[in-house]
Order: C-alpha cells, then structure tokens, then sequence
C-alpha cells in the first residue's frame, strides 16, 4: 500500500526506532490526513540531542507520554521541562504489570485482545484525557508514544485516524507497520525478560502486532458502540473535541 510505505511515514532519528506520522492516509470521503501535525512514537528516553533537534525542525510543540509514572521514573522523558515543547504526561494505565499479570492468568488465544479492551472499556477516562489533551493541542505537530509505540500508542492512533474518517484496512496496515521497525526492541525487552526469569515466550504474545488483534478491538467499537464515533461520545469526549481533532487531521 503506498500511502503506508510513503517515505515522509517513519522519521528516522537516532535514539528512536518507531516514529511514525500519521499523515497522508486517505479517507473514505476523498481526503489525505495531514503531514507533521499528529505523530506516534515509542520509548524517547535513549533520542540524542540530534534527534531532539530535529523533531524540532519538524514543527513539535507538544509531547503527550502514555506510560505509567513507573516507567516514566524509570526511563525519563527528554520532554519534561523541555523550555519550548509542552509536556503532558497522560498514562493510558495507572500500573501496567498488575494489568498485564491479570490478563496473563487468563486462557485467550491473543493475550493483547483483552489488553486492549481492558483499555477501552475500564480506562475510558484515561482514553477521553489523551484525545482532548491532542485536539486542543497547540499549532504544530504533537507526539503521542509509550515504550514500544505499539500498544497504548496503537489504541490512541486508531481511534484517530478511525475519527478523520480513515477505512479500517489502512488503520489495521498502520497498526501492523509497527513490526517492521521495533525488531530489536523487541529482542531486547525479551533478553530483559529471561534475565529476570520471566517466561520470553508468553511475553512474546504480547509484543506481536497482527492486523486482526487490531481488528478484534474495531470490531468490539462496532458492537458496542456502533463507530468510533460513538465510543467517542460514549465516554465522554466533548463534540468541540472530536470537530478539533478532525481539523487537526484533516483540515488546512
């Protein structure tokens, strides 16, 4: 699919593996989601000087961090404090392992479908924060990332580009890209996890990125919900917020 494959899709900066704009995806009504004003990433804590420099070319103004204040204290953000990007930090879950743990004990053939789920459905709050916290974002491009760029980050872009009008084949084909560029990420969270004696193979499940997980999680809005939309107006997210994020996305 060329629009996923476009080359202004994944920024290449060292420090960061899976930074990606969510620019220039077509919708169902004939237009293209804007470059360089809504952007998904993983993990900043390791981006160097040089990288920070360009994301400031790119036009960043603000910077909205998913991830428990566990793994923020334990892999800072470059961002907090930062004297020209806001910083929010907006986690998606207040602890990951307790969740992670109470999903583990459960018997599911793709551990990551109740993940997401549990984010849709017990953290509804959390969800309606990060997208207000993006619609009323100031001019320029705002970053959204947990560790990975895969999971929270996954859950947040599709619901975006599920709000621009996007069709679900490209959001599941955004979703899926995820795995071209987190390889060694994902060898490394692996080789953390045999250290510690973890299990690296149930842990593997959980750092997969299929299109029908993401599908699983679409097809639940559907039921549900009736639409993205209407997950949207289910939990809270006022209209002024949603009309902001489609401009954000959408408009000149």
């Amino acid at each position: 699919m060329t629009m996923i494959k476009h080359p202004k899709r994944h920024l290449i900066l060292p420090g960061v593996q899976n930074l990606r704009d969510l620019g220039g995806y077509p919708t169902a009504d004939g237009k293209l989601t804007r470059w360089r004003r809504v952007l998904r990433g993983d993990g900043l804590h390791r981006i160097t000087a040089e990288g920070l420099d360009a994301l400031g070319s790119e036009g960043l103004t603000s910077v909205i961090d998913l991830r428990s204040a566990a793994e923020l204290a334990e892999e800072p953000n470059p961002y907090l404090g930062h004297p020209d990007v806001l910083f929010h930090h907006q986690p998606v879950y207040d602890d990951l392992a307790p969740t992670m743990q109470r999903i583990r004990a459960g018997d599911h053939d793709d551990p990551l479908v109740p993940f997401y789920l549990t984010a849709l459905i017990e953290r509804g709050e959390a969800v309606r924060a990060v997208l207000a916290r993006i619609a009323v974002a100031p001019k320029g491009a705002v970053l959204f990332h947990c560790t990975a760029g895969k999971d929270r980050t996954g859950i947040i872009a599709a619901l975006l580009l599920g709000t621009a009008g996007v069709e679900r084949e490209t959001i599941l084909a955004d979703y899926a890209l995820t795995g071209e560029f987190i390889a060694a990420l994902v060898e490394e969270l692996l080789e953390r996890t045999r250290q510690n004696g973890g299990d690296a193979e149930a842990h593997a499940r959980f750092l997969a990125c299929a299109p029908p997980t993401m599908a699983a999680m679409l097809d639940h809005i559907d039921r549900r919900h009736g639409s993205i939309a209407g997950y949207l107006k289910d939990i809270g997210l006022e209209p002024g917020d949603i009309s902001a994020l489609r401009e954000r996305l959408l408009m000149g």
